[in-house]
């Protein structure tokens, strides 16, 4: 497990300002993309729902078709927009999300259409690497704070999603609401994963806080780097993310973080990092299945439903 990561790499956290013009957003998303290629990132992740507003009332505006892939640039301009960044820029990237329309089944029916909130990895030649549909959605109520209910209108992915980087190795990929699961981060990280990375979009209730301490729960739980990346905030929208984009290594120290405005927060991953980890604290080597089940060797899903 020492040999996770292949050699050093350098990752890009876009903490982006988005509104309500898309193809505005793609056209700053490209240029904050292609600043943080010429700071030498080679992994650069932008933001949950970085190509539009984020709401329940906004995902069936903005929401794309994805399927059959590719799509036409009709069907996804995002889908195109992002491929094509990552290839101009030369970078692996994560593209944070954005709303999916997938077509009805015929077990569905006509009407049947699904929402997904979805993130698409690109690879350096523009080419699809992986999709991750958010598997657990964020419906929360706390009082005096916030309401907030995805599945009024998204549907759950069913997947865990790992992805190699040809020349540095694995991440695991999920979004947001994802993190407070550790199933999801343990499944990855036993599989290999030299990452966590987690586009999201907490608010000014659940950001102050969780979100450092999940960054840094998921870190130290599973000895890997763990990347969370927020869209900015905007004081004005009726969702107002909490910001704090960070990078947290395998012992839970946060290397870098943003405030509350647009940034880009660099960080430079070291194998030697996690094995000395490892080493001095080896809690893989330690863990006693024989008392409670390894959850990455169970009915774990890897691919998403027919």
């Amino acid at each position: 497990m020492a040999g996770l990561l292949k050699k050093p790499v350098k990752i890009a956290l876009v903490q982006l300002a988005s509104g309500a013009d898309k193809p505005a957003n793609l056209t700053h998303a490209r240029a904050k993309v292609l600043e943080a290629s010429q700071a030498g990132a080679h992994i650069v992740v932008l933001p949950e729902c970085f190509n539009s507003p984020y709401g329940t009332s906004f995902f069936p505006t903005y929401a794309e078709t994805l399927l059959p892939s590719p799509p036409t640039k009709e069907q996804s301009p995002s889908f195109h927009a992002l491929s094509e960044m990552a290839k101009d820029a030369g970078v692996y990237l994560i593209g944070g999300s954005i709303p999916e329309r997938a077509p009805a089944s015929q077990e569905d029916g006509e009407d049947g259409a699904k929402l997904y909130n979805t993130s698409l990895t690109f690879g350096r030649k523009g080419e699809l690497l992986a999709t991750h549909r958010k598997v657990h959605l964020f419906d929360i109520d706390i009082p005096g704070g916030i309401t907030f209910r995805e599945s009024e209108v998204l549907s759950p992915g069913n997947k865990v999603t790992i992805v190699e980087l040809e020349e540095f190795g694995k991440v695991g990929v999920a979004i947001c609401y994802d993190v407070r699961f550790p199933e999801l981060a343990m499944v990855a990280s036993r599989k290999g994963a030299f990452a966590l990375v987690y586009p999201g979009a907490f608010n000014t209730t659940t950001g102050p806080l969780h979100w450092r301490l999940l960054g840094q729960g998921r870190a130290v739980d599973n000895q890997v780097y763990v990347a969370m990346c927020s869209p900015a905030r905007d004081e004005s929208a009726g969702y107002k993310a909490w910001g704090h984009s960070l990078v947290a290594d395998p012992m839970g120290k946060v290397m870098g973080e943003a405030g509350d405005g647009e940034d880009i927060i660099y960080a430079e991953l070291s194998g030697e990092e996690i094995k000395k980890t490892r080493k001095g604290i080896p809690v893989s080597s330690q863990r006693r299945f024989e008392v409670y089940p390894d959850v990455s060797e169970g009915k774990v899903k890897y691919e998403e439903d027919p």
